[in-house]
């Protein structure tokens, strides 16, 4: 059920993505206990001049592999968010190549009225899911 949005500086392959987007779902179904096939995955990528993403004072040194992870979900605990940021940089790191310098995810909570997966119903709120 999590929504995953991806911002990216344009020029992966097709390969690359993939390996992302696998990378990324094994840490969400790891860290956040989600079945398999609770996939929801969208990419938007920009032209380098569209994203500024400095550092915060933080020192960190971006690169064109930056990537931008945006999640809407149902409530999780800290302990699972912490588990999640650190599985995807671990992850991103060794499977797809990307610094953890290049890793941003922001959560946004919602609740299961929040959520319509097809044919106008609210498939937690009628007992579908």
């Amino acid at each position: 059920m999590p929504l995953l949005r991806f911002d990216l500086i344009e020029g992966r392959s097709e390969e690359a993505l993939k390996k992302l987007l696998d990378s990324a779902h094994h840490s969400m179904v790891e860290a956040f206990q989600v079945p398999e096939s609770d996939r929801y995955q969208i990419v938007h990528q920009h032209p380098q001049h569209e994203l500024i993403i400095e550092d915060t004072g933080l020192g960190f040194k971006r690169s064109k592999d930056l990537v931008i992870i945006s999640i809407v979900s149902k409530k999780r605990t800290v302990k699972q968010k912490e588990a999640l940021y650190s599985l995807l940089a671990q992850k991103l790191e060794s499977e797809c190549d990307i610094s953890p310098q290049d890793l941003i995810v922001s959560i946004t909570e919602n609740n299961d009225s929040d959520w319509s997966f097809g044919l106008g119903e609210a498939q937690f709120l009628t007992g579908s899911l």
